[in-house]
């Protein structure tokens, strides 16, 4: 499998390029013009030793798909944790392509690559990510995916209940549903426990299975002093200031 990786380069600036042109182009001495291009010589070799270093800078398949956009309410699972059989289990049976999906999450080389079709080598990416997902569930479910899920709830990562009343309560990722493909994620506010579907459009086709229906209540279970206080106002519907009845 491929990794994914990010290549930076360096360029010269226009001034740098204008002196260089106006250092040939000077009438100096030839001893000057030798002492000139040593240097230029040995400047050179150090630019083109960082360019090397830092031409291709390694990213791991995990840290790259949570860095797409829409999928901001994702932590980064450890490779512990994935390696360990036993947090796997039985995930093997819904996912097609689970020992190629597992090598790309991993960033493994796979020896198989090679038989795989153009069409099953997308199917493979799409197992990844139906894998991460199903692995990423039982994860934050953990000690260190709980404090990973703080430290983004904290960031206000998962966003704001738009509930006028909340007061911009910070809310928790949600799942409608266990079973993927069920529905979408939404976010969930404690002060008025009510969920809603997330600010930003990329997180729209985001399975809402991959948080599951119990996440939000079980950190707020474990972090007990964020529970907020439960929202105690509610909207009053008005004409001319008498109150709507509600027959």
């Amino acid at each position: 499998m491929m990794k994914a990786n990010r290549g930076v380069f360096r360029s010269f600036s226009e001034t740098d390029l204008s002196s260089k042109e106006f250092m040939k182009g000077s009438s100096s001495t030839a001893k000057d013009n030798n002492i000139y291009y040593e240097d230029e010589s040995e400047t050179s070799s150090e630019e083109d030793s960082d360019v090397s270093c830092f031409d291709e800078e390694d990213v791991s398949w995990i840290s790259w798909f949570c860095s797409q956009k829409g999928n901001e309410f994702f932590c980064e699972v450890d490779d512990d944790y994935i390696l360990d059989d036993f947090n796997l289990s039985g995930l093997n049976n819904i996912v097609s392509y689970y020992d190629y999906a597992l090598d790309l999450i991993l960033d493994a080389e796979s020896s198989h690559d090679d038989t795989l079709t153009y069409e099953q080598n997308n199917m493979v990416e799409s197992d990844a990510e139906l894998l991460y997902g199903l692995i990423h569930v039982r994860y934050i479910s953990t000690s260190k995916g709980m404090s990973a899920m703080l430290e983004k709830y904290r960031n206000y990562d998962f966003g704001r209940c738009p509930r006028v009343h909340c007061n911009k309560q910070r809310c928790l990722p949600v799942g409608q549903s266990d079973i993927p493909k069920s529905s979408t994620v939404k976010i969930y506010c404690p002060k008025c426990e009510d969920v809603y579907a997330p600010q930003s459009r990329h997180q729209d086709n985001v399975d809402g299975a991959y948080f599951g229906t119990t996440f939000p209540h079980l950190f707020l279970m474990t972090y007990e002093h964020l529970q907020p206080q439960k929202a105690n106002q509610n909207y009053v519907p008005r004409v001319y200031g008498f109150r709507i009845r509600k027959e």
